[in-house]
Formats: structure tokens, C-alpha cells, sequence
């Protein structure tokens, strides 16, 4: 479908022509007009699938349709700066031709910052995006006004809950227009997305875009090794791969900082990413990816669906995510637009059981690749022994009556 044939005004549809789309992807065929009839909507859509488009061109349409009041239209949630400030510049983009306004609040920034984010809020900035914490801070402080607004859009709603984030967006849910239209987008839906949908939103219709499936450009393959044999393995593979642009994931932070020594120390042009840098160092970070200037990316799970660069070569998975949909985000990132590309895990004996329920979800096995041979044996893929030699050493801890998840911080 053309995006012509879905009702944009002719000045949106000039802004999508400056950027060279023509034809709308699924998501956006089956979502626009969903939006423009006025209906909330559940769109479950993994990044990748021009989600951003699907919400961003109807608000920004509705606005060229309705006089300026000096009031915040649509307020997009989200759990990340990096995917706040992602949807700022699409908005930037796409409106290029409307005069429609927006604004990215999110912390990490110092005092002008926040002043420039409480100037746009009660001037009545047309568009803002957020991270739940950041935009507290404004509303506490007692002139945020929602009630004119129209559209509310929660993005990634699964990664929000799985931040901790649902009292947060309970509290902003309370003051916003109670007659607003409400979208809520999530690459999954398990049962309390479900739930806490039903809060939000009145009789929605749902699209459901979410295949699990891996980019058919990715080819993947996996390495099964010893832990002490991962460092030694991903400088070899690298070093091999000088002049690509690469991303490597680690599902912690200290299992970054020690990727990023190691192959900083093997000479490799590396930088990495994660939610203890300043602002300005990630900003800095992701300009010189994006530019290619940084070749190797170390970086975390909470930036995994908020790295939207074209061009990257490789994903590697240093440690086998926790979720088997994580998987898929990850390796997402590659094979983009129709391109080619490569993703390759490093599963350690522990976590066998966990890629066979990744090989589950996308409904193949991953190839398994011959270690080189200076590296010595490696172990056997055996996902079903593994987990009969974890669950027989496993000693539990005391039990505790509760205990509460931690709050990621997007703040």
C-alpha cells in the first residue's frame, strides 16, 4: 500500500517522500487508519517494522487538522532516552513540512536542560516524548497540564513493565485527559501487558505484527564454549573483522566495562554504552557509531531496542540473553532494510537450556561453529544434560516472603 492511499495530508506526505519511503509496511497499513477513525489501538510490533511511523504520522496528521490551542497534544511514553530521542528525530523528520513541534525529556541532563524541557511543557509544545521518571520530575513540580490532551502513545510497553515502571505510568495516567485516544505498542503480550491494557484503554482494536522470527538476511551460527574461552574467542573473531561495524551485547554492566578493557587492550576501535554513562557520553558514543568512526559497540540489553543504525555488519551475543524474544531485538539489529548481515552467540554450559528455547522461538537451530583449535576442547551442545547437572548441583537459598524487582533507571 501506498502511503498516498491512507489518508495523510499532502504536507506529511511531503515529509515522507523527503525521506524516501513510498510504500507503508504492515504495521503502518493495518495501523493508520485505525488511528485516524479516533479508535484506541494495541499494536504488538517488534522494532523493525516501522512501528515509530505507524502512531507518529496519524498525531502529527490530527494536529494539521486541528486549530493550535497552546496545549500539549499527544505525550509519547517511553522507557529509554535513546528511544525517546530516536522518535524525536523521526517526528523532526516527518514534520518537516507541518511547523508541528516536539520535544525529547528524559534526565542525565544539567539544570538548562530542564529548563528548556518546562519552557516547551507550558508553552504548549504540540508533541513530547518521555521516560516515565524524568517526566515526574516536571510534573511534581506543578505545571504540567494534560487535560486537553489527545492522544496518548505507551512504546514498548513490555520493556516499561519490565523496568519496573508500572506505578510510574499509573501516577502520569491519573492527570492526563480522560477522553484522550490511547495506543499502546509492545513487542510482546503476556497476560499482565494484558491487564494493565485494559486500564488504559476503551475498547481498542489490536494488530498483532510481533513474528519472532530473525530477519531472513541474518545468518546465524553459535560457538558452545567454557567461560574462560569467550574472551580469547570474540578477540579472535574481531580482530578478523577490522573495518565492519559491529555490536556486542552483555547482559550486564560490569560484563561490559570488562568487554570493553579487553578488546580496547587487543587494539580494536571500541567504545560501549551503558546506563551509568553521562548523557552527553552516550549522545557522544552514538553520534561515533552512527558515523562510523567507532567500529566495535559493547553495550547492554537497555539499549538494544533503541540503537536504530543503519549499516551494521555483525551482532554478537557475548552472553545468551534471558529472554528468547531479547534474542531476537538483538540480532534485529543487523539485516535491516533488506541488507545482509551476521549474528553469533557464545553459550557457555549454563546457558544451553536457554538457547534451546531461543532455537524454539524462532523455529530452527542455529548452526553451532568448530571453535579454533588453539582454544583447546569445548563442550558439547546438551541442553537437556545441562539442565539435569544444574537442577542436581542447585542449592537454594533461604526463601524470602517477598521481594521486589528493581527499578531500571531510565532517568
Amino acid at each position: 500500500m501506498n502511503f498516498k492511499d491512507l489518508g495523510l495530508q499532502p504536507e506529511l506526505l511531503d515529509g515522507v517522500e523527503a525521506m524516501g519511503f513510498n510504500q507503508a509496511t504492515p504495521i503502518q497499513q493495518q495501523a493508520i487508519p485505525v488511528i485516524n477513525s479516533g479508535k484506541d489501538l494495541i499494536g504488538i510490533a517488534q522494532t523493525g517494522t516501522g512501528k515509530t511511523a505507524a502512531f507518529v504520522l496519524p498525531i502529527l496528521n490530527r494536529i494539521l487538522l486541528e486549530p493550535a490551542s497552546g496545549f500539549v497534544k499527544a505525550l509519547i511514553i517511553v522507557p529509554t532516552r535513546e528511544l525517546a530521542m530516536q522518535i524525536d528525530q523521526a517526528i523532526e523528520a516527518y514534520s518537516y513540512y507541518t511547523g508541528a513541534s516536539s520535544i525529547a525529556i528524559y534526565g542525565g541532563g544539567d539544570g538548562n536542560d530542564f529548563n528548556n524541557e518546562k519552557r516547551a511543557i507550558v508553552t504548549g509544545v504540540d508533541i513530547i516524548i518521555a521516560t516515565p521518571g524524568r517526566l515526574l520530575s516536571h510534573m511534581n513540580v506543578g505545571y504540567v497540564d494534560f487535560s486537553k490532551l489527545v492522544f496518548l502513545v505507551l512504546d514498548e510497553a513490555d520493556r516499561m513493565l519490565d523496568m519496573g515502571f508500572q506505578p510510574d505510568l499509573m501516577r502520569i495516567v491519573k492527570v492526563v485527559n480522560p477522553n484522550r485516544q490511547s495506543l499502546l505498542f509492545s513487542a510482546t503480550m503476556p497476560t499482565e501487558i494484558a491487564r494493565f491494557a485494559q486500564t488504559l484503554l476503551k475498547d481498542p482494536e489490536r494488530i498483532n505484527i510481533a513474528i519472532s522470527k530473525p530477519a531472513a538476511g541474518v545468518t546465524q551460527g553459535a560457538y558452545v564454549v567454557h567461560d574462560s574461552q569467550k574472551i580469547p574467542l570474540i578477540t579472535h573473531l574481531l580482530k578478523d573483522r577490522r573495518g565492519e561495524i559491529i555490536i556486542v551485547f552483555s547482559s550486564t554492566r560490569q560484563g561490559v566495562h570488562t568487554l570493553y578493557k579487553q578488546l580496547k587492550h587487543a587494539g580494536l576501535n571500541v567504545a560501549y554504552i551503558s546506563s551509568d554513562l553521562e548523557q552527553d557520553e552516550r549522545e557522544k558514543v552514538m553520534l561515533d557509531f552512527r558515523n562510523k568512526k567507532t567500529e566495535v559497540l559493547v553495550a547492554t540489553d537497555v539499549v538494544s531496542r533503541g540503537i536504530d543504525v543503519t549499516g551494521i555488519n555483525m551482532v554478537v551475543n557475548y552472553d545468551v540473553p534471558g529472554d528468547a524474544e531479547d534474542y531476537v531485538h538483538r540480532i534485529g539489529r543487523t539485516a535491516r532494510a533488506d541488507q545482509k548481515g551476521e549474528a553469533i552467540t557464545l553459550i557457555s554450559s549454563k546457558d544451553q537450556m536457554r538457547f534451546s528455547k531461543i532455537e524454539k522461538l524462532i523455529g530452527s537451530e542455529v548452526t553451532k561453529l568448530p571453535i579454533p583449535d588453539f582454544l583447546g576442547p569445548a563442550p558439547q551442545y546438551q541442553p537437556l544434560q545441562n539442565r539435569g547437572d544444574f537442577k542436581k548441583n542447585f542449592k537454594p537459598g533461604p526463601r524470602h516472603k517477598s521481594s521486589s524487582k528493581p527499578r531500571g533507571s531510565a532517568k
